[in-house]
């Protein structure tokens, strides 16, 4: 049988538990009414919905094949008949190729950040709860990738691993790791030492159950407003790998891959070689855009 003092502490983590999560349920409720009325964050939001579904179905939205030209088209103009947005150095429609190299760009620009959350997220948990030897060998040793430039340690990786889609991917998630780690790492030391945590402890709750029902609906939010964060970063350095030839390879569609192709052509034909670039910029700004309403909509005060 439990003794006085035991039965205490376990119903005052029962209280702790109940209150805790009352107090989440209302927080996520107060972040959902303030993004819905934050007009900046709704139309990037819409922004973003509309490129990531034409990406999804170029193959059906988009009038021709990304990979099919004729020399004889090649460069015609924004507003050419039966190409909206004018051709390539090869003759291949514009329009087609910027459906399909934002599912290319969205790919390996998203992709890496899953895998950094996910992996970082899980390290840093581990790291902040466990503490000692495990924290100082998780720690130190993100500290070696996050001493380098995202950018140089990017180029590094590539270049060692060769260009291609998979080694690009391995290379950006490599980047975003220790950045996710650091800030999981944080969260957890300060919400480890909370006084629910405590409470949960001195009931007699193992060190799982404090993880997965006191830990992590409270480091969450603050790992995922993070990473939102980089995204755009992900992006530009995904389409810079492509633009340095460290990245997707042709005849592959990819933002960054062709400002490299198109590069020559910009005395030629100004406003067709600039589409990609244009393209970049706006699914960059749009993801800075949503970032910060979604970390402005995380400050709840209640």
């Amino acid at each position: 049988m439990l003794s006085v003092s035991q039965s205490d502490a376990a119903a005052a983590v029962f209280v702790a538990s109940a209150t805790r999560r009352a107090a989440t349920a209302s927080y996520w409720h107060l972040v959902a009414r303030r993004l819905r009325c934050d007009p900046v964050t709704l139309v990037a939001g819409t922004l973003l919905a509309s490129i990531v579904l034409a990406a999804i179905f170029a193959s059906v939205v988009a009038p021709y094949d990304p990979a099919a030209g004729t020399i004889r088209l090649r460069l015609a103009p924004i507003g050419a008949p039966g190409h909206p947005l004018g051709t390539d150095e090869q003759g291949r429609d514009m329009l087609s190729r910027l459906l399909f190299g934002g599912r290319m760009t969205l790919l390996t620009g998203l992709t890496p950040i899953v895998v950094a959350c996910l992996l970082g997220g899980v390290l840093g948990i581990l790291a902040g709860y466990l503490g000692g030897a495990a924290n100082a060998i998780i720690m130190r040793t993100s500290d070696i990738f996050y001493a380098f430039p995202a950018i140089l340690l990017a180029i590094a990786i590539s270049g060692a691993l060769g260009p291609g889609l998979v080694n690009t991917l391995i290379s950006l998630s490599v980047v975003f790791l220790p950045r996710i780690i650091r800030v999981a790492e944080a969260v957890t030391v300060q919400t480890k030492s909370l006084e629910f945590v405590a409470a949960a402890r001195a009931g007699g709750a193992g060190p799982w159950p404090i993880v997965r029902h006191h830990l992590l609906p409270n480091v969450l939010a603050p790992i995922l407003v993070f990473t939102s964060t980089q995204v755009s970063l992900s992006i530009i350095l995904a389409a810079g790998l492509s633009f340095l030839g460290l990245g997707v390879v042709p005849p592959a569609a990819e933002w960054g891959l062709m400002l490299n192709t198109l590069r020559q052509s910009i005395y030629v034909n100004a406003w067709v070689p600039a589409l990609p670039g244009v393209a970049i910029f706006i699914v960059s700004m749009a993801f800075n855009l949503l970032s910060d309403g979604l970390r402005d909509a995380m400050e709840v005060r209640t």
